[in-house]
């Protein structure tokens, strides 16, 4: 669900610690126009209060008892937008997570501001995908992570969107996709969209991977 600037963004909090959930809930729930409506100790359990609740964001432990995190973003139903909560040690997961559904990432000990942040960025519809560490994270382990059997087809795509992915494969904002091709950013904006459509990706995350899978980007490119 993409929400309004006047919309109030529903959270589930999926971890196994209560001191974490209890610790993020005060935060988010002191925060205007955000309020948590469930808490998980297991995927599982994050699915189905996804299913009762239907709500904008869900942040989700990666390494939980019974159903992680990881298989509870690929089970997870469509709607909500997930945020990964991880740790430099269990940094391989990341770009696996991105392939199953998420919408971006966050290391658990992150500032406060830069978590409500990552919440309104996710819930407005964008990927947590433009902090620098992000990229590198992203690139280094796309050359460890699983390869589909088949290869993607980027056939529906001009050549112009084959340009566009690509740039948003190394990490690059719309502006920064509109100075390297020379065009404003209100168009780079819509021929990111066009691709979003064409290749049925769910968000700009998705995007990334596609770019990768398909070899259209290759680790370690900048």
């Amino acid at each position: 669900m993409v929400t309004g600037a006047n919309d109030m963004i529903s959270i589930v909090l999926a971890d196994d610690q209560a001191l974490v959930r209890a610790g993020f809930r005060a935060l988010l729930d002191a925060q205007p126009g955000m309020t948590v409506v469930g808490e998980a100790a297991d995927g599982a359990e994050a699915i189905a209060l996804a299913g009762e609740h239907r709500p904008d964001v869900i942040l989700m432990d990666i390494r939980m008892p019974g159903m992680d995190g990881l298989e509870a973003t690929r089970r997870m139903p469509p709607g909500p937008k997930i945020i990964i909560l991880t740790t430099f040690e269990l940094d391989e997961y990341v770009f696996e997570a991105l392939r199953n559904g998420a919408s971006g990432f966050l290391v658990k000990d992150t500032e406060p501001t830069e978590l409500i942040q990552a919440v309104r960025v996710v819930a407005a519809g964008d990927a947590l995908l433009s902090p620098g560490v992000t990229r590198r994270l992203i690139a280094e382990y796309a050359s460890r992570a699983k390869r589909p059997e088949s290869s993607l087809d980027l056939s529906p795509l001009t050549d112009r969107e084959r340009e566009v992915l690509a740039l948003v494969g190394t990490g690059m904002t719309n502006d920064e996709i509109a100075g390297k091709l020379f065009m404003s950013p209100a168009t780079a904006k819509t021929h990111v969209s066009r691709t979003m459509m064409k290749l049925h990706a769910r968000d700009r995350a998705q995007l990334v991977v596609i770019a990768y899978e398909s070899g259209l980007v290759r680790p370690g490119w900048a």
